[in-house]
């Protein structure tokens, strides 16, 4: 869903628009919660940081004045999402086990998809978030810019150090 088609379903959710609500949720809900737990580490976590940003989706669309809402609706999980791990911090709840595979693959793609989740996660937050916000939620990378609040030269930079790593981490393999 491009970012005009994105806008007219949320003037139509302000309308009161369950169906927009619905396909919006519907075009969103992988990249969203894929981000969460890319970024927490914690599926449980993550779960909580996903029905917030709908939650709050829903009950206070952004501004139709919001140029790219999409880039709004993954710095909002973004955001939550570091609140999140801040909170787990405070409580001192890290947890151990390994993160879920969030798109619940079957076959035989089932042990790639895990080591791509492995090498995902042994790469540092910023380029992990990077990484994710690019290949699951779509955006260009001066959106990511804007979701991150780092130039956009540092985030491509980022972007093809995540890579290089990913390629030696899977190699190694």
């Amino acid at each position: 869903m491009t970012d005009s088609e994105l806008k007219l379903r949320l003037d139509a959710v302000r309308a009161g628009d369950m169906t927009a609500f619905e396909e919006i949720y519907n075009d969103l809900k992988t990249p969203v919660m894929t981000l969460a737990v890319r970024m927490t580490g914690d599926p449980h976590t993550a779960e909580d940081i996903f029905q917030e940003v709908f939650i709050k989706l829903y009950r206070s669309p952004p501004d139709p004045t919001i140029a790219k809402p999409r880039a709004y609706i993954f710095r909002m999980a973004s955001n939550l999402a570091i609140d999140g791990i801040r909170r787990r911090q405070r409580q001192n709840e890290i947890p151990l086990e390994e993160t879920e595979d969030v798109l619940s693959c079957k076959g035989p793609d089932l042990e790639e998809k895990m080591d791509v989740e492995k090498a995902l996660s042994a790469l540092p937050d910023a380029e992990r978030s990077i990484v994710t916000l690019h290949v699951n939620g779509g955006l260009k990378f001066r959106e990511i810019a804007q979701v991150t609040g780092l130039p956009s030269g540092t985030v491509l930079w980022k972007y093809r150090r995540a890579l290089k790593r990913l390629r030696t981490f899977l190699e190694i393999k």
